[in-house]
C-alpha cells in the first residue's frame, strides 16, 4: 500500500507543466496535492462536487489538447460517477492521465466502504470501457519507476493506486480548509494558461 502523499510526492516529480485537478483525499490540504505542489497555478482542486472531478479534468483535455491534464480521483469519487468512464473514453483525449486513490472507503466523511470494496477492478473497468492503457499500483517504487514511461504514453490512461485509508473523523466544521476555491483556481489556470 501507497500513502496518500508519497502518492502525491511521485507524481509531482514527473507532473512537468500538467494541469492537475484534485478531489477528496488526494486533494486534502494536510496530506494531499497541496503539500506537494510546486506550481498551484496549474492546479484546480474540485471540493464539493463528489464524483465530478474527473468529469471536469475531461473538459480541460478537450480544451487543452497540448497539454497533460491529470486527473487525481477518490474510489469513492469514480464510484459515483461510474459513467465518466465511458465517456472518457468516447472522446479518447490522448493527454489525460486519470489517477484512482482507491483506499477501500470514504475517508472524508469517516470511512464508510465503497460500495463493492474488495470487489470492484478500476483497472478492468477502465480497459473495459475502452481506455488506450489501465495500470494497478500497490508499491511506491514500482508506481517511480514506471510513472514517466506512462505519462509520455498515450491517453486516456487509468492509474489506479492502491493507498492507505486516513480516514478524517475530525468534524468538518473544524478541519483544515484548501487555502483555494475551486473558482479562484480556474481564474488562476486561465491566466496561467494565456501566458
Amino acid at each position: 500500500m501507497i500513502s496518500n502523499l508519497d502518492a502525491c510526492r511521485v507524481i509531482e516529480k514527473s507532473r512537468g507543466d500538467a494541469l492537475v485537478v484534485t478531489t477528496m483525499g488526494a486533494g486534502n490540504p494536510r496530506f494531499g496535492w497541496p503539500v506537494v505542489s510546486q506550481n498551484q497555478s496549474l492546479d484546480v482542486p474540485v471540493g464539493g462536487a463528489m464524483g465530478k472531478a474527473s468529469s471536469f479534468a475531461l473538459g480541460l483535455a478537450l480544451a487543452q489538447p497540448g497539454r497533460r491534464v491529470i486527473i487525481l480521483d477518490g474510489d469513492g469519487s469514480l464510484v459515483m460517477n461510474l459513467g465518466t468512464l465511458t465517456t472518457i473514453s468516447e472522446r479518447s483525449p490522448s493527454n489525460l492521465y486519470h489517477f484512482v486513490f482507491e483506499n477501500g472507503c470514504y475517508a472524508v466523511t469517516g470511512g464508510q466502504p465503497i460500495p463493492a470494496e474488495g470487489k470492484v477492478n478500476f483497472k478492468e473497468m477502465a480497459s473495459g470501457a475502452g481506455y488506450a492503457a489501465a495500470y494497478e499500483f500497490d508499491d511506491l517504487e514500482d508506481l517511480a519507476s514506471n510513472l514517466g514511461r506512462i505519462l509520455d504514453g498515450d491517453g486516456p490512461a487509468l492509474i489506479n493506486l492502491k493507498i492507505t485509508p486516513e480516514i478524517e473523523n475530525v468534524p468538518i466544521h473544524l478541519r483544515e480548509r484548501p487555502k483555494r476555491t475551486t473558482r479562484s483556481a480556474v481564474q488562476e489556470v486561465r491566466k496561467a494558461l494565456a501566458g
